[in-house]
């Protein structure tokens, strides 16, 4: 079936670096691509020229003639438009209906007479997703659609996509509304395009054996160029020439394992550590909070917090999360009743709206405060360029005003900034906010492995169900009602029909303690170990047969005394590993039997 978009070798660049290195790109009829890559790995420019916003430098680029296409950018532009209705009735076609418009908005709870002046950054994505999907596109292309939205919206969302007859490329960082929607996934890695022919459930298991592959495969070329640079330092002086067809190949080699090197570098995040604090870390008693007296946003709410609790607040945009998680910390009062804070806390806090980030300020500002190049990590001083690379930002970025970072950037920024801080209570507001599938992944496990108490708001229902241990939702009119386990744990409690007593929900029953095998979520480098080890051990088994048969000749020492004592040694080294390997293959399957068990 020939494709309805197609983008072939792609290349751009914009005086630097090229950002584009012979991207593909090939969407079919009734295709749902997930694009996915690093921030700034170019996923928004690959749409754009999809979308003809942008030309490449070359390459080419194919739509089906009579083909409708339409496109979601990641920061839609409402101005010049008097309401938000005619903004979405000019992306109308002449066939259009625009019954259908105006319904659209109705779903997504938008004012049809509303000022785009006066709309949110979640309003102003509902109306772009309205006037996006309005003409029934035959293509859709959508950047990073569930930004600023809530988890109802993209519930909505993810249904009305689920309905679309509309071919799909789809960019954002929800791995729930891309595990549910997609049926391929295009990787963009280092300016150039892989294509796994599954949906993305299993993508992250396909990337981690390429990245594992590709850094086997760097270790080979690690030997191959000390080789040739052994060559260059003996070799050439011997003959008292060059060789220049090999040096030039050592260039290349070295380019070479500098780009293998980029595109295994991750983040390195860890949350400096405060002593602990007291078993009780938070407890709430009847508190309440009000802007308006007519409309509550908590009302009547008690809790009690454990030290190791991990809470996360979800609800609709304007339910209170924010309010909510600022009375728990202390830094709102309560109208009326308490809140308690547990002795020794020492709280860490990131604000969903990156308030304290000035755009002049430069990322070692930023990071430091001024007047220093270290930052304190865990009791030690680190230098700020070193702290910057665990973070996956570049030594080039030190200078950079805040002013000039994307999305993803500032909200590993503020991320650095908290973890900075010593605490045995991390306040994250929105972390999850534009960050990339592969810093998700490391801020889950710092989450996972973090002795103290999180708590938590975030759209991102994956996640929520891979990091909370309960879920604090809102009711309506100011009524919190906690759920024990994730996100997907409190829809399933919800479901279930109340007695008929019962006119509200009731709070989950909280334990004293937790069982961590009942909570807890493999993380990805347990999954990936689990999938690897057993090779690693096979290869060491083989490894120790190869030498024992070599160490059973009884002339090996007579005959060559340095290599019977190198291959003692070498065998004693690698059976060392092996007890290791398998002890921690071991741990890994009685961990993932009993978290299944409890499943």
């Amino acid at each position: 079936m020939p494709p309805l978009l197609q983008l072939r070798d792609i290349r751009l660049g914009f005086g630097g670096a090229p950002l584009l290195q012979g991207a593909d790109l090939s969407l079919s009829p009734g295709e749902r691509l997930a694009l996915v890559g690093r921030n700034g790995s170019g996923k928004s420019t690959l749409l754009k020229l999809g979308a003809g916003e942008m030309e490449a430098d070359a390459g080419e680029r194919f739509v089906q003639p009579n083909a409708r296409l339409g496109y979601l950018p990641q920061e839609p532009d409402l101005a010049g438009f008097g309401g938000v209705l005619d903004y979405v009735l000019a992306g109308l076609g002449e066939a259009d209906d625009p019954r259908r418009a105006r319904a659209l908005l109705g779903a997504l709870d938008i004012d049809p007479a509303a000022s785009p002046a006066s709309l949110s950054g979640g309003q102003a994505r509902r109306a772009a997703l309205a006037r996006t999907l309005a003409s029934d596109p035959d293509i859709l292309l959508l950047d990073e659609p569930t930004n600023h939205l809530d988890i109802r919206a993209i519930e909505w969302l993810e249904a009305e996509l689920g309905q679309s007859r509309a071919a799909l490329v789809v960019v954002s960082h929800d791995r729930r509304l891309l595990a549910n929607l997609t049926r391929a996934v295009v990787w963009l890695d280092r300016g150039a395009t892989r294509r796994l022919d599954q949906g993305f459930s299993a993508f992250e298991a396909w990337r981690d054996a390429a990245l594992f592959d590709e850094e086997r495969e760097g270790h080979k070329l690690d030997r191959r160029i000390a080789a040739e640079e052994d060559w260059l330092r003996y070799g050439v002086t011997a003959r008292r020439k060059r060789n220049q067809r090999r040096v030039d190949e050592l260039r290349a080699l070295r380019a070479k394992r500098r780009v293998a090197r980029r595109a295994l570098g991750e983040a390195k995040m860890i949350a400096s550590d405060a002593p602990l604090s007291g078993k009780l870390a938070i407890e709430a008693e009847n508190a309440a909070k009000a802007y308006d007296e007519a409309k509550p946003v908590v009302a009547d709410f008690s809790i009690r917090l454990l030290r190791g609790d991990r809470l996360a607040v979800v609800g609709p945009n304007g339910a209170g999360k924010t309010t909510l998680i600022n009375l728990l910390t202390g830094a709102l009062e309560p109208d009326r009743g308490s809140v308690r804070l547990g002795v020794n806390l020492a709280i860490a806090s990131l604000d969903q709206r990156r308030a304290s980030l000035e755009p002049t300020t430069t990322l070692v500002e930023a990071l430091t405060g001024g007047g220093s190049d270290f930052v304190m990590v865990n009791g030690r001083r680190k230098h700020v360029v070193g702290y910057m690379r665990d973070f996956l930002f570049s030594a080039d970025q030190a200078r950079t005003p805040i002013g000039r970072l994307s999305g993803g950037e500032r909200g590993r920024l503020m991320l650095a900034r908290a973890f900075a801080q010593p605490s045995n209570l991390l306040a994250l507001d929105e972390p999850t906010n534009d960050l990339d599938i592969e810093t998700l992944d490391v801020l889950e496990d710092l989450l996972a492995d973090y002795a103290g108490t999180v708590i938590l708001s975030s759209h991102d229902r994956d996640f929520l169900d891979r990091v909370a241990t309960s879920v604090l939702a809102s009711e309506g009119d100011g009524r919190w009602i906690e759920y024990a386990g994730g996100y997907s744990d409190m829809i399933a409690q919800r479901g279930l029909p109340a007695r008929p007593e019962e006119k509200t929900p009731k709070r989950a029953p909280r334990m004293e303690t937790r069982s961590a095998s009942s909570k807890r979520h493999l993380s990805f480098k347990e999954k990936h170990a689990l999938e690897v080890l057993p090779a690693r051990i096979e290869t060491l088994r083989g490894e120790l047969q190869k030498l024992d048969s070599a160490l059973a000749d009884p002339n090996f020492h007579a005959r060559d005394p340095n290599g019977f004592a190198d291959a003692s040694q070498n065998y004693g080294a690698k059976q060392e590993e092996l007890s290791r390997t398998e002890e921690e293959w071991l741990n890994l399957e009685i961990l993932r039997e009993e978290i299944e068990g409890s499943a």
